[in-house]
């Protein structure tokens, strides 16, 4: 197989907020809510290459709503692009009340960054993405600039030879 789509890394989880998740707000810690994201980002990145995978880097964190003790989170994950040996994953994070009648409304969502290792713990290479619907394209095209601003950010790329964020660093 040379490539997978999107949907099949295709990951969930749905977890209770309890007491010891939360702060002393009555929300559920950031710290913890990224363990879980961690999580089904894991099981997403391992579903695409069937592979142990481990995390790289954890970017574009965004806490939009607060999540409530005894609310029920749903956790969403998929691979949006894999490079050589890495793959970027989205997770999209809802939170619902069961004893109210609003449903679920949107709260997070991130990128994480996942390396596939072989049993030395070695990176090896994974099979590339091939996106269908025209969001999965979009996940896909974005990654590639979403990966030089990772890399630019952390020294490992100098901001010229970003190719896809050049007019982002050029002056003008």
């Amino acid at each position: 197989m040379k490539s997978k789509k999107p949907s099949d890394s295709f990951a969930t989880m749905t977890e209770l907020v309890f007491p010891n998740d939360t702060n002393i707000l009555g929300n559920l810690m950031g710290g913890k809510l990224l363990h879980w994201m961690d999580i089904v980002s894991a099981i997403s990145a391992s579903k695409h290459c069937n592979r142990v995978c481990v995390t790289a880097s954890v970017d574009f964190v965004d806490f939009r709503s607060p999540i409530r003790l005894a609310e029920v989170v749903y956790l969403e994950a998929f691979v949006t692009r894999s490079f050589n040996t890495s793959m970027e994953v989205r997770i999209d994070v809802w939170a619902e009340n069961m004893q109210q009648v609003d449903g679920k409304r949107f709260c997070n969502s991130a990128y994480y960054t996942f390396v596939a290792v072989d049993q030395s713990g070695r990176p090896i290479p994974v099979i590339e993405v091939e996106p269908v619907t025209e969001l999965e394209k979009k996940y896909y095209d974005g990654a590639m600039r979403r990966r030089e601003l990772r890399l630019v950010s952390a020294g490992r790329m100098r901001p010229d030879e970003a190719m896809n964020l050049r007019d982002f660093f050029s002056p003008e």
